[in-house]
């Protein structure tokens, strides 16, 4: 089948492999790596369970588990489906962070069963990155695994968005003179990634930010919130906003867009002058570039092909990474506000509207990324080593 297509011919017998990390070339190598020596580690780690993290891979290793319910533009296509997604992701990690990843695709959808499942797995692990899980599940999920684990946990299609977002955002002021805290941000999309992306700019100290959904600006009178958003209305949209996405348009300096619809020009234009787009629908965002480019001073997308990327690629290697090197136990909001600006200080120097953040193939970022999550760990007390 599909003998012509390069992408197939690409994916034919899967992306990724395992690799030894020793030799195991005669029977003394064997009786090292296997039986009789492994006994020898097996006891002391029995003994001493925290030996684990120095002499297995764990401490150097993410799961990367999904349902299958929210992949890519693809909607709810099931965890077998899913795979070439995760195994993409585990090669990221690989290439962008040098973490191994393992992809973890799973069939079931119910919180309980994911956390459950998540839980007896971690021993496993040195982290787990939740990964195409529809909302508002995948907040309870995240919520309960960071109870019950002492690993990091962190859900890429929020906070991984969020993280390379807020970069953006910092170099787009930096470049145009500005502060976070003199900005009104609307975000349209209360999905994952909006919601994550509303929170980390107000912990960043944004001025101000309204998020939309399909039913408009989401505020304290609305009867049809879900718990999620009621707590969304709790620290956004402090000039009390209401209406369309629209109407939340006029006057405001920052448009965001994860949400997959489409924004029109009119309601473009009466964007205070000097606005921020990013648009980050893919392929398709919320405004064309061409549309963007004549009322926006900086314009960001999430596809390739033109310029200032919002990739998660940018964040996720990088954040691990650093969690993974000190053994952190979680993975704090402070930790991500380090990221964002390890992240837009890699082209402090370089910056231009056509570059507020830098492009995934940059050598610098996950080392920058690394070391700035590592140095977060240990000042928050959430390193082990």
């Amino acid at each position: 089948m599909f003998p012509l297509d390069p992408v197939f011919a690409l994916h034919r017998g899967g992306k990724m492999e395992i690799a030894s990390t020793v030799p195991v070339r005669n029977a003394d190598d064997l009786s090292l790596a296997y039986t009789p020596g492994v006994a020898e580690v097996c006891t002391a780690i029995a003994e001493n369970p925290d030996l684990v993290h120095d002499y297995t891979w764990r401490s150097q290793v993410v799961a990367v588990v999904t349902d299958g319910t929210s992949v890519l533009g693809l909607g709810d296509i099931g965890p077998e489906a899913s795979l070439p997604v995760m195994e993409g992701k585990a090669i990221l990690f690989k290439q962008f962070g040098g973490v191994d990843a393992v992809p973890i695709a799973l069939a079931c959808t119910g919180v309980d069963e994911i956390v459950e499942t998540v839980v007896r797995l971690a021993p496993s692990f040195g982290g787990v990155n939740l990964e195409d899980i529809s909302a508002p599940r995948c907040f309870e999920i995240e919520r309960q695994l960071k109870e019950r684990l002492d690993i990091p946990v962190f859900h890429d299609d929020q906070h991984g968005t969020a993280v390379v977002t807020l970069a953006a955002l910092r170099n787009a002021c930096t470049l145009t003179g500005r502060t976070l805290g003199e900005l009104r941000a609307v975000i349209a999309g209360a999905g994952a990634a909006g919601v994550a992306i509303a929170r980390i700019l107000v912990e960043a100290g944004i001025g101000d930010v309204a998020v939309t959904d399909r039913n408009g600006v989401v505020h304290a009178a609305r009867q049809d919130l879900n718990p999620i958003k009621r707590e969304l209305v709790s620290y956004t949209n402090k000039a009390g906003l209401s209406g369309s996405l629209e109407s939340a348009l006029a006057g405001a300096d920052v448009f965001i867009g994860v949400s997959g619809g489409t924004v029109a020009e009119s309601a473009v234009a009466t964007m205070a002058p000097g606005a921020f787009i990013f648009a980050m629908a893919n392929p398709t965002p919320e405004i064309h570039p061409e549309v963007a480019h004549k009322y926006a001073t900086v314009v960001a997308t999430g596809r390739s092909d033109f310029p200032n990327q919002i990739n998660n690629v940018l964040a996720f290697p990088g954040i691990f990474a650093g969690a993974l090197q000190v053994r952190a136990s979680a993975i704090t909001e402070g930790m991500k506000l380090a990221a964002a600006e390890a992240l837009a200080a890699v082209v402090a120097a370089e910056l231009s509207p056509s570059c507020v953040i830098p492009s995934p193939f940059d050598a610098r970022v996950a080392p920058a990324v690394t070391a700035a999550v590592a140095a977060a760990a240990r000042a928050e007390g959430v390193a082990r080593r």
